[in-house]
């Protein structure tokens, strides 16, 4: 690892290199580790060490971007100065106001030398166990295990100076058993939170349970959605309208809507990125501190979030929620939560008379960013309930639906989160979701 001192050493002598009016100088350089299995078999083990050097040069309202994988003192000098002419040879941007200001930063704990030097023959040892677990269900097993480390610096020519290393640990598998599949994963700063075990056991049972998928009609059902469909729709909210560049740029559901009503009183979404119940991180990719958003609150849109630039479009200060690069993407929301309820999937499920039970989505696409309207199917481990009980399985079901509608029909919502990709949810239960057909398996 290089560490606090070298990350910002190497960014301090590439602002040094810059002629630019004002310039931002990112590093994230880490090691990346993976073990993956198929047919309950390893056959692969890979590991890349990789480092990226963003340079973003300001010319009154010219903006250029360069990256390079080299830190050594020609290698960054080349960057800055081809950032630099990019920057000259741009159009104006007549919206730039400035790079963002410094601002206290609270440091957060988030690397765990375990996970950061997890070898690959414990990942190995972890994966062999799973499969042997599984096996005594009757399952075989895919998927991937990985773990390592990030160190992120930030500095620009207004006195940002921030650095971060985190780790990460990541285990997906699917599990088959005949014509059955099932799915689970876990994610965590620390490798040490989640047991590989418990992961296998939950994927081989639901691939048990979900042998011999019986065919059903398509239709509107009461559905009870486990937190992996539940992160699902939060995920594609984000993507379709949490950010403000979405809402400025007239394509966000938010738009026109802001202190409506959007969703059932029961539902509220927020962002906080330091929150260590998801995956915290004390600043974004400007370097500006993260805040909490209340983004949906008991039901109404209530705020999104920004970067320094759509910040200033408006007269406002950033959210800590840019996104790095050249910026083109826009703020987005990157450690979400769902508030829970006062259920239990069990509940859930025995107050359904007909309905399903759906593990996950697959294959989801955006029809209207608008409507929030989605199209996808169900995926490793689909059955239906009938007089409050799950009777059997049934064959995958594709859907097109909105997300927002169906989040205004929620009735029941867990009490146990689950930290899934970038958002913490429950499970939840909502009437009438639309399945237009049905798959042969």
């Amino acid at each position: 690892m290089l560490g606090r001192v070298k990350a910002l050493e190497i960014l301090g002598n590439a602002l040094e290199h810059s002629t630019a009016d004002q310039t931002m100088v990112t590093l994230t350089i880490g090691e990346s580790s993976l073990t993956r299995f198929a047919n309950s078999q390893i056959h692969q083990n890979v590991s890349e060490f990789n480092a990226v050097l963003g340079v973003k040069a300001v010319v009154g309202k010219r903006i250029g971007y360069a990256t390079t994988n080299k830190v050594t003192n020609d290698a960054v000098k080349s960057v800055v100065e081809r950032a630099v002419s990019f920057a000259k040879h741009s159009e104006e941007n007549s919206d730039f106001v400035s790079l963002p200001h410094p601002k206290p930063i609270k440091e957060i704990p988030a690397f765990d030398e375990q996970t950061a030097t997890y070898s690959p023959e414990e990942r190995a040892r972890a994966v062999q166990d799973m499969l042997a677990e599984a096996s005594k269900l009757g399952a075989s097993g895919a998927g991937s295990f990985s773990t390592g480390y990030e160190e992120s610096a930030v500095m620009n020519s207004l006195g940002i100076r921030a650095y971060e290393a985190i780790s990460l640990a990541s285990l997906t598998t699917v599990m088959t058993c005949d014509s059955g599949s099932g799915y689970a994963d876990r994610i965590s700063e620390r490798v040490g939170d989640f047991d590989p075990l418990e992961t296998a056991i939950e994927a081989a049972q639901r691939s048990v349970d979900a042998r011999n998928p019986q065919p059903i009609e398509a239709g509107e059902y009461d559905v009870v959605l486990l937190p992996y469909a539940v992160a699902e729709m939060l995920d594609f909210l984000a993507y379709m309208g949490f950010g403000a560049l979405a809402v400025q740029e007239g394509r966000s559901f938010m738009c026109g809507k802001f202190g409506q009503q959007i969703t059932g009183e029961n539902i509220t979404i927020w962002d906080d990125g330091l929150d260590p119940r998801g995956l915290p991180r004390p600043f974004d990719p400007e370097g500006v501190p993260k805040q909490r958003v209340d983004l949906i609150v008991n039901g109404k849109a209530n705020a999104v979030v920004y970067d320094s630039y759509t910040a200033h479009r408006e007269e406002k200060e950033s959210t800590g929620h840019a996104t790095g690069g050249s910026g083109s993407f826009g703020p987005y929301p990157t450690n979400m939560f769902m508030s829970p309820g006062d259920s239990s999937v069990d509940e859930m499920i025995a107050t359904t008379k007909t309905g399903l039970l759906v593990t996950r989505f697959h294959y989801v696409n955006v029809i209207h960013p608008i409507l929030t309207t989605i199209t996808g199917m169900t995926r490793d481990g689909t059955f239906l309930i009938e007089n409050g009980k799950v009777t059997k399985p049934v064959r995958n079901l594709r859907f097109t639906d909105n997300i927002l509608e169906r989040l205004s029909n929620t009735v029941m919502i867990s009490k146990e989160t689950k930290r899934e990709g970038i958002a913490v949810v429950p499970a939840i239960k909502v009437r009438g979701f639309r399945f237009t057909g049905v798959t042969e398996f």
